[in-house]
Parts: structure tokens; C-alpha cells; sequence
């Protein structure tokens, strides 16, 4: 269970990497969700369907997942990868922490406080990077930390809604199928002549992404199945170390090594808070 996290993690940087170099995002996350489509719609042939308590799991969470789409876009429109997509998975975990210990009560034990610290500290490195942010910057910055709270969302509604399905694999297929569909329509429907330009422009990196994301989100449905949904959220974060370096190294973005220390920074937080 561990390799196959680890690997969605890697897996997971390496889509929203592909992603980010595609200048039209909206025709870039269309090929993605058609590319998504495809494929699971030959999954429905051959896995069986999730059970009808999940369904409404998968509504709510395909609902969550456009808005996070939608959100992210305009995130790597403004931002870096190596800063935004630290930002967006790294607030996520520390959300539902605060949730648990202001909403719920529960309480944190000392690694759990020194997660909250190292992810904070991380956070905070990511976000101002020695330097007060120029308005652009701001703006990338609210739009990452609101991926954040998308996913944390949907994290906590897949992590039920597959436990009701019966089926790792029909649970991926439908909700990917049913949230591939907004965005595709979307385009048609108002700006069909640019996208097509677009499209044909982006369309190997597009369906690279698509490929990677559903390989990707399915190992990780797989694995919460088979471990405990903190455990299995806390590993698949190490990917903000991947995402980091990637834009680091490949992208050629600012701030380089202060962004790949503070994602490991957070990555290290992360697996506090979800230590039992």
C-alpha cells in the first residue's frame, strides 16, 4: 500500500506539472477531463458498479472537484508550481486539523502540535519567501490556499464515499466520469473556435496529464480501502517535494532551493499530524 501512495504521489506532481506549461489552461484541463471520459467509460465495461450508497458521495464530490479544477487554473495561471502546488496540498492536511481540534474537540498530541508548526513554518516560507509578496504574488497565493480547501474537502467525501462503494475501481470510474463533464461542455459551448486551436496545440500534454491524474487518484481510492484515510493523505503529500523540485529543476522557476526545503518542511508536518 505504501509504494503504490508514494507512487500516486510522484504520479500526482508530474500531471499538475504537465498541466501548468499548457498556456490555455481551460483547453488544457478540457483534454485532461475528455481524456478522463474516455477511459472510464471502457473502465464501466468491465468493473462493477459502486453501490448505491456511495452516489451521493460521488455527486458531492464530483461538485468539489470542478470547483478545485477551476480554482487551480487560475492558481498556475498566476503562480509557480513549485509555490502553488506546495501551498494547495500542504494547507489541506492543516485544515482538517484545526477542523478536528476547534469544531470537533479532539485534541492534539505533542507530534501532532509539532506538525501543525512544521507545516505552518512551511506555509509561511512558500507563501512570503523572505519577501513581502508583490500583488500578483497575493493573489496567487489566495487562490492556492483555496485549492487547498477544495481538496481538503473532497479528500474527506472520497475517503467515505469509497468505503460504501464496494469498489475502488467502479467508484473511480463514476466519479470521474460525471465531474470530466462540466468543463468539456463548458468550452463547447462558448468558445469552441479558440479551444480548438488550443487543442490541437496542447493535445499530447493534455492527455498525458489526464492519463497520470486518473492513474493517480485511483491508486490512492485503492489504497483507502486497504489503510487508514489520515495515513494514506498524509503519504500521497509527499508529492509537494516532487512538485517542488520539478519546478525547481525542470521549470526553472524562482526561489528554488527555499521552496524545495520549505515543501519538505511541510511534507514533514504532514506525517506528524497523522501520526496515531
Amino acid at each position: 500500500m505504501v509504494a503504490a501512495v508514494l507512487l500516486a504521489a510522484v504520479l500526482h506532481a508530474a500531471w499538475n506539472s504537465l498541466a501548468k506549461t499548457i498556456d490555455d489552461q481551460l483547453a488544457g484541463f478540457m483534454l485532461l477531463d475528455l481524456t478522463g471520459i474516455v477511459v472510464c467509460l471502457a473502465t464501466l465495461l468491465v468493473v462493477a458498479a459502486p453501490a448505491a450508497a456511495s452516489r451521493p458521495f460521488i455527486a458531492a464530490s464530483a461538485c468539489l472537484h470542478v470547483g478545485y479544477k477551476l480554482v487551480l487554473m487560475r492558481s498556475y495561471k498566476l503562480g509557480d508550481l513549485s509555490q502553488v502546488y506546495p501551498l494547495a496540498r500542504g494547507v489541506a492536511p492543516l485544515l482538517v486539523a484545526v477542523f478536528a481540534a476547534t469544531v470537533i474537540g479532539e485534541r492534539l498530541g505533542p507530534w501532532q502540535l509539532a506538525g501543525v508548526v512544521l507545516v505552518s513554518v512551511g506555509l509561511a516560507s512558500l507563501a512570503l519567501g523572505g519577501r513581502r509578496p508583490a500583488r500578483r504574488d497575493r493573489a496567487a497565493i489566495a487562490f492556492a490556499l483555496g485549492t487547498g480547501a477544495f481538496i481538503a474537502a473532497y479528500t474527506v467525501t472520497d475517503g467515505i464515499g469509497v468505503r460504501h462503494a464496494g469498489t475502488a475501481l467502479g467508484y473511480a470510474a463514476w466519479l470521474f466520469l460525471v465531474d470530466g463533464i462540466p468543463i468539456p461542455a463548458y468550452v463547447l459551448a462558448t468558445r469552441r473556435r479558440v479551444a480548438g486551436v488550443a487543442l490541437r496545440a496542447n493535445w499530447a500534454k493534455g492527455v498525458a496529464a489526464g492519463v497520470l491524474s486518473l492513474v493517480a487518484y485511483g491508486l490512492v481510492l485503492w489504497a483507502q480501502t486497504r489503510g487508514a484515510l489520515a495515513a494514506v493523505a498524509a503519504l500521497r503529500e509527499t508529492s509537494v517535494i516532487v512538485a517542488a523540485a520539478i519546478g525547481t529543476m525542470l521549470l526553472g522557476e524562482r526561489f528554488g532551493r527555499l521552496r524545495v526545503v520549505a515543501a519538505t518542511l511541510v511534507a514533514a508536518g504532514i506525517l506528524l499530524l497523522n501520526l496515531p
